[in-house]
């Protein structure tokens, strides 16, 4: 690491980290209820709110593998699903952003219970506690496999990194809640932002050729390809799959996905949720064509320096051979201070997700569970002490997923997909509560839990001919059918569900 790394890159990692922490504790004192803790008190600016939804859908992994795919087969063909990321934004301030700012909604599985019942609503939850605890811990956990490349920690060091990871997103969110969450991430996108116009500018600078010369080696090698107007259920991407696959997951994962929909709450009113929601569109797009060009000129530059300093490891579970490339060219290219910037970026996107999954873990386990499950009302003081007891526990639980992510590696690849085995669930129930409006929770139930045992044999027998942007749309039609079917069976015995 002495070859590669110095004093001052250590020193502005280390001025990062105890900036950002103060900060996070700064910007979250105060806290004296739930409504504080889980919805900044409903006072969080729009536009900061924008910021965090971006950074919360992205983590380290955007920043080092996204580029991956540019430098890989997929060229920028992965553009093509961000149009159905931003086209889904849209339809969701439109159609569902109202909905909640309907009295005071604390997560969106608060609708299940207003049409079907507690059943229904802990159903949702549950969903989101597994997929979103396992997902969380094995992002954190590949997001250790390249920062243990660049800080040349050992493999039985690398469960230390996952600690540190967690404990310093931890930090912060435990004692400032969501506000402190969402204000940290703000400023952590715009440092992951920099980060990549930062290399974007500077690959072109050690070219013969430039901007100029750059663009061209990879406009010949493929690596500018974006659009593919075939329709296929399989990769490679193509613009069908994005405009359909890609919305619905999407409609999923911010309208029915605690993750997102938590920061949309902590908005003034229906106009500022709007207002954030349309500003993630309007940066996502560009985001991660950003990203895509660095893998492309990452290319290009090691077309023409085919010699790395550091040979490329092996791929992990997870993690391909592509995904070091970029930790690479930072760790053995990028000036000092530019480095240590450059990897702060890394740790301000991982820590992105980390406190977002937390925050949201711990908002769903008290609000839906915990509170709805005691059979007296407590005081305010007891519920914030439990959410942040709340906040520790999914914080432990999310090392140890990591732990054992890290010691049966063969389950890495479908915990990655979980979450998208469980949207396509979510959000086939959520339709159906609001177009249904009311009824007993058995059909719906029952339509989620068999979406769900159908996307996981999609997912173990198809996912060579099914690729994952189609899986909420597969598992959000598969939930509706079966419990419209079934609705509608049991109505032939007596009207044994409620309803219209």
């Amino acid at each position: 690491m002495s070859d590669y790394f110095n004093f001052v890159d250590g020193l502005v990692i280390l001025a990062y980290m105890a900036g950002i922490i103060g900060f996070g504790l700064w910007q979250g004192r105060g806290q004296r209820s739930t409504r504080d803790y889980f919805l900044g008190s409903k006072n969080m600016p729009w536009w900061g709110v924008g910021f965090s939804i971006v950074a919360t859908e992205t983590s380290a992994l955007t920043f080092i593998g996204v580029p991956a795919m540019a430098f890989g087969a997929d060229a920028l063909t992965f553009i093509q699903i961000i149009f159905g990321y931003v086209l889904a934004r849209v339809v969701l301030a439109i159609v569902l952003v109202p909905h909640y700012f309907k009295g005071e909604i604390y997560s969106p599985y608060q609708l299940f219970a207003d049409a079907f019942g507690p059943a229904a609503r802990r159903t949702a939850g549950g969903f989101f506690l597994i997929a979103g605890l396992i997902a969380a811990g094995v992002r954190v956990y590949i997001t250790c496999i390249p920062i243990q490349l660049m800080f040349g920690i050992s493999e039985s060091g690398i469960v230390w990194t996952i600690i540190f990871f967690t404990v310093l997103s931890l930090t912060y969110t435990f004692f400032g809640g969501v506000k402190s969450a969402v204000w940290v991430e703000a400023v952590q996108f715009l440092i992951f932002l920099g980060g990549g116009l930062f290399t974007l500018c500077y690959i072109p600078t050690l070219m013969d050729g430039g901007w100029g010369g750059t663009l061209a080696i990879a406009a010949d090698g493929g690596k500018l390809h974006w659009l593919n107007g075939a329709f296929t259920l399989a990769k490679p991407f193509n613009l069908w799959m994005g405009l359909i696959g890609g919305t619905v997951f999407v409609m999923s994962t911010h309208g029915a996905d605690q993750l997102i929909v938590q920061r949309v709450l902590t908005c003034r009113s229906v106009a500022d949720g709007r207002k954030a929601l349309l500003l993630s569109a309007v940066l996502i797009l560009p985001l991660f064509l950003l990203f895509l060009l660095v893998g492309a000129m990452l290319w290009a530059y090691y077309q023409a320096n085919p010699n790395m300093p550091i040979p490329i490891p092996e791929a992990r579970p997870g993690v391909g051979k592509n995904d070091y490339v970029f930790p690479i060219f930072i760790l053995t290219k990028v000036p000092h201070v530019f480095k240590g910037f450059l990897i702060v970026a890394i740790l301000a996107a991982a820590m992105s997700s980390v406190s977002a999954a937390l925050s949201a873990l711990s908002s769903v386990f008290t609000m839906d569970f915990y509170k709805g499950l005691t059979r007296r009302a407590h005081s305010e003081e007891h519920y914030l002490r439990f959410s942040k007891g709340s906040t520790l526990f999914w914080a432990v639980l999310l090392v140890l997923v990591a732990f054992l992510t890290r010691e049966v590696t063969s389950v890495i690849n479908t915990a990655l997909a979980l979450n998208g085995l469980t949207n396509g669930a979510v959000l086939g129930g959520l339709v159906l509560a609001l177009w249904w409006r009311r009824g007993g929770a058995a059909p719906l139930v029952a339509g989620m839990l068999t979406s769900l045992v159908c996307m996981v044999g999609i997912y173990t027998f198809l996912r060579a001919e099914v690729a994952w942007p189609w899986f909420t749309l597969i598992g959000a039609t598969i939930t509706i059918g079966v419990a419209s079917l079934l609705r509608r069976f049991l109505r032939g015995f007596g009207g044994l569900t409620k309803g219209p």
